[in-house]
């Protein structure tokens, strides 16, 4: 899809996004959502939907509430009020349906140095409850989409930041979710080690039709996207279509 047949959405307190998708294709769908801490309001009245099969950025500055979204969406957090929806699946009602439906690679690391690769992903999959006969191949699988077959007897603590990125979002892939987040991918990483994750990540879509919700703040990134939508703490601008590179 050409830049210029992109849509991006503006989120405030005061405007529902202009792009509405058919019901069929709607695989996340926010409605009103608000998340305060105390006094602070992270997130404020925010609404729009995320297609199936999609790549779908989430743009906006630090701190503009972007992982706070993306822990609600995972059922990290809880909203004060709104509503969300996974898969189908409401977020407050029943999130243990939603976390079989989703993966998810955050921010900062949360591998086990002291675990080879595989061990790493093998924990993970015992986890999700992904049957025993499928592991071997679930495993060969990822790996080899993220490029790490060769790595995958060695220890998580002799990787790189790249590589471990790499394992993360393979570890995200392992039980086959439907939603794949993405909180800041190629945060910290050197330009051609983010041209590379940018690689696992369009094969990810090809290869496995998994919808991606991504949060950036980067608009070179957001270019990469099939849509995208603009979070911004500020209720003084108004929501438009426009082309992202803008």
């Amino acid at each position: 899809m050409s830049a210029s047949a992109r849509q991006a959405e503006h989120i405030d307190s005061h405007r529902d996004p202009p792009v509405e998708l058919p019901p069929e294709r709607v695989v996340v769908a926010v409605s009103k959502l608000v998340r305060r801490f105390g006094d602070v309001t992270a997130v404020n009245g925010i609404s729009f939907e995320v297609g199936e099969g999609e790549i779908f950025g989430f743009l906006g500055p630090n701190g503009a509430g972007k992982s706070t979204t993306i822990n609600v969406l995972c059922t990290l957090l809880r909203p004060t009020t709104g509503r969300a929806w996974v898969a189908g699946i409401d977020v407050v009602a029943d999130p243990r349906g939603v976390r079989r439906q989703i993966g998810l690679v955050f921010q900062d690391t949360t591998l086990d140095d002291y675990l080879t690769a595989e061990e790493n992903l093998r924990f993970h999959a015992d986890l999700y409850g992904v049957p025993m006969q499928s592991v071997a191949e679930r495993l060969d699988a990822v790996l080899k989409m993220v490029d790490l077959s060769d790595r995958r007897d060695h220890l998580v603590g002799t990787f790189s930041g790249g590589m471990k990125r790499r394992l993360e979002i393979a570890r995200g892939l392992i039980h086959s979710p439907r939603v794949l987040f993405l909180d800041e991918p190629t945060v910290g990483l050197d330009p051609q080690t983010r041209a590379h994750i940018w690689e696992y990540i369009l094969e990810l879509r090809r290869a496995e039709a998994t919808t991606i919700f991504m949060t950036t703040h980067s608009m070179e990134e957001a270019e990469r996207c099939d849509r995208i939508a603009i979070i911004d703490k500020g209720d003084d601008r108004q929501g438009s279509d426009r082309d992202p590179r803008r």
